[in-house]
Order: C-alpha cells, then structure tokens, then sequence
C-alpha cells in the first residue's frame, strides 16, 4: 500500500506491508514511530515518483490541498509535467492534491485501486475535469462520494472522499458512480452507489459534479430550460469582467477629507465601488454616492491616466511616505507609470463577486468605476439592461447561479466572470407549471444546503 503524502503515518499503521512518502523531515520522523514497519521515505513525491520501480496494490491518503498560488515553482513545474506525459494536462492554476492523484495512480499495479480524501473542489473546479477524465479512462470503476456534513468541522473547505478500481483494465471512458450523504460513517466497503454518470453527461455539464446533488428530475428540467428559446446565458447580451486592480488600495481609494487636506483636484478623483458590501439592491446613483461621500468613504479613486503634468498636490502625494511604499508593492512596480492604474472602465452595471443567496445585479447611474473585488457588466446593447434586472429575480437564476457559480466556504457562493456568463436567464416572467417552478425551488434549496447556507 502507498500513501503518497503519509504525514504523521496514520493510515500507515493499518496496513503491514506499506509505504509512505513525506516531505517534512519533522513529520517523517513522527510517521515512522507511529509506524515502525512501514518504509517511508523523505522527500517531494513527484521527484521519488518519477524514479521509483516500485508497483503498488493500492493506494491511500489525504493528499495536501496547496492552492495554486503556494504550488509554484520547479516543484509544481515537475508535477504537472509528469501528469502531462501520462495523459492528465493540468493547467497553472491547478491545486496540488489533483496532480497527486495522477502520478499516485500510474504507480498502481493492473488491476489496483485508491481511496483517498479529497476536497469538495473535485465537484466544481476547472482543474478537476482532467483529473476526473484520467480517472475514468484509466479505472474500471470510479465512485466519488460527496458528504454534506463536514468530515473536518475545523476547516472551511468541505471534504468528498473518492474510490477507484481497476486500474490500466479495459477502461474506455467507464460511467462515474456519484453517491451524496448526510454524513460520514465509518464502513469497510464504499457507500451504495447513488448516480451513475455517463462520459456524456460528465460532459453535459461541463465536467462538473456538484449538478448530480440535485434529483434527476431537476436536472432535466434544468436542461429543458437550458435549451428552450425562452432563456439566455448572460454571457449572451453581456461582457462579465473583473474591475480595476490598485496594487494599493490604501493609497488610491481616497476619503473625501483626505482630499480636501491635500488639495487633489476634483477632475483626478473617480467615484468608485471599492466592495460588494457598498452595492445598494437595484442601483448606485448619485445619491449612493452622495451618500458614501457624506460617510467619508474612501470612494475616489485617484486616477492619473496618461497624465503629462502632474499638479503640485498630487506630486507632493506620490513623493509621500505613503507614496514610496505604495510603489514599491507588486502591481505598481511592474508598471510604467507606477501611479497609473490600468483598465478604469465605467460599466453599464455590477454583478457581485461573492453572495450568500445569489449574485446581485446592480445598474450604474452614477458613472461609478469598481474594483476588481465586484464584476463589471457591459452590455451588448444598453437598452436590454433593465429587462435583465427584471428577469434576475427569477428562482431559475438563483439555480443556474448555484450550479455554474460554486461554494467558497462559510455558506458563501462564489460566481467567476466565466462562470457569470453562463448564468442562464428567462426572456420574461417565467412561465413554468406550478410543479416545475417548485421544482426548481427546491433545487435552489438543495444546492444552497450543500454550501452550508443556514436560511434556506
């Protein structure tokens, strides 16, 4: 048995013939008291993965869930190019614990399996698709078990546990087995196979899992709608994009008295919506600005541009001590000139980044610019804007939100731009039977159920 990033050795001590692979030393000294008769070896396991001869009966673990941003460097460069030659292509943004599983599994005898922990993310992150693919290629029979209740009540991210066996049999893109329970209990075999996914429904729903929560029903409806002529995606009559990025919001977002103290002309200040926490329920206008300024809110976004001649205050400003040290932050350093924020756009409206219901849609009249922590919404045609909000109230917007948007952790749910523009909307007052519009109801509840949002 291995386990690819054994830790303290927990699930070592299980199994008599067993091998572990750990990277801290201090850790790896624990794993081997904890079990003696195991071999363990120290190290990256991408680097003893790829020259190990040893072949493996199965395979278990908790592999570690290292975001992107931390999974960088030769390090991550070794993994995701193993993972390439063994036909799983990983892109940048890729967490550490997917590429784990790809190598783990290539070092399975025919005929091996793994059970590991996973993260909820396997159900919805962009990087799961090829993990999921290899899988299902590679194994005879995979089965991913989501649990409601989480298995690690101290951690925000939600945990699934995966099961494949197999491996390298005669495979070609086998049905994925999907199972969703209340809670975890401890079994020796696999919980009752709920769902089976077909390789065209995996693709159906692009690759993401977390849709099969729903009953079947739902689903089915969902896709009817999907492909009437009485809905659209966002994306359709919108362009979905990410604000402005300061480098130092501090330094840029200023207060109204801290203007009037510097005396910064008014023609460099732009109104600006710095969070989602500031967007009223249907519109920012000049009043929501008025109101923002009265607070003394840092709302004015000091914007330079192409500047050529800089006044006096705001040269005495960007020599400042604040100054020197909002330069010399990332964004400002990497750009020519350090004090000219880039992609100031005013939008036709803003969509919110994170919510716990749904996203909301907000119109701009007040000619406001926004961070990158808000979504700015250029329409196609202007004159659609207001139809749009109407038709945003709908319980189907609220489930196409849950089912392209995803779960961050404390019952919030989290919508990209790409995910935004997928976001599926009625022509008009929806018009369902009485029973299909309960129906998507209670899949709303169903989803937001699963991203623990207490008021359901």
């Amino acid at each position: 048995m291995l386990d690819p990033s054994c830790g303290d050795g927990r699930f070592l001590r299980f199994h008599c013939h067993s091998v572990g692979v750990e990277k801290d030393p201090i850790v790896h000294n624990q794993a081997i008291a904890r079990a003696p008769k195991a071999m363990i070896h120290e190290g990256d396991f991408f680097s003893w993965a790829q020259k190990t001869k040893q072949r493996f009966d199965c395979a278990v673990g908790n592999p570690p869930f290292i975001r992107y941003q931390s999974f960088s460097g030769p390090v991550r460069d070794a993994a995701l190019g193993l993972c390439r030659r063994l036909g799983a292509d990983f892109s940048a943004l890729t967490s550490s614990w997917a590429p784990f599983l790809v190598a783990t599994s290539s070092l399975l005898k025919r005929g091996g399996r793994l059970a590991f922990v996973v993260p909820a993310e396997i159900g919805h992150a962009p990087y799961a698709r090829p993990l999921l693919a290899y899988l299902m290629q590679h194994f005879r029979f995979v089965q991913i078990v989501a649990i409601k209740e989480k298995l690690f009540p101290n951690l925000s991210e939600d945990a699934w546990l995966l099961y494949a066996s197999g491996y390298s049999e005669t495979c070609v893109n086998c049905e994925l087995k999907f199972t969703g329970i209340e809670s975890f209990r401890y079994s020796t075999h696999p919980p009752k196979i709920g769902r089976t996914v077909s390789h065209c429904e995996f693709e159906l729903w692009n690759g993401r899992l977390r849709p099969f929560l729903l009953p079947p029903k739902v689903r089915e409806l969902y896709q009817r709608n999907a492909n009437s002529n009485f809905t659209f995606r966002l994306g359709q009559v919108a362009r979905v994009g990410i604000g402005y990025v300061t480098g130092a919001n501090d330094f840029f977002h200023l207060r109204p008295s801290t203007v009037q103290q510097l005396c910064i002309p008014r023609k460099f200040l732009q109104p600006t919506v710095r969070t989602g926490r500031l967007l009223p329920r249907k519109a920012v206008t000049h009043a929501t600005v008025s109101a923002w300024l009265n607070r003394d809110e840092p709302s004015l976004l000091l914007r330079l541009g192409e500047v050529l001649t800089i006044p006096p205050s705001i040269d005495r400003y960007l020599d400042s001590k604040e100054g020197q040290i909002a330069r010399m932050a990332y964004k400002c350093r990497n750009r020519d000139p350090w004090y000219s924020v880039p992609n100031v756009t005013i939008p036709d409206g803003f969509l919110s980044y994170m919510s716990n219901r749904k996203p909301s849609l907000v119109a701009n009249r007040a000619g406001c610019a926004c961070t990158n922590s808000i979504h700015a919404i250029q329409m196609r045609s202007r004159k659609v804007f207001s139809s749009l909000q109407r038709n945003w109230s709908s319980d189907l917007v609220a489930l196409s939100s849950e089912l392209e948007g995803h779960p961050l952790g404390g019952g919030l749910l989290k919508v990209e731009p790409r995910e935004a523009a997928r976001i599926l909307v009625p022509t008009g007052p929806c018009s369902e039977q009485e029973g299909e519009a309960m129906s998507i109801k209670d899949g709303v509840s169903v989803m937001r159920s699963w991203r623990h949002l207490e008021d359901v």
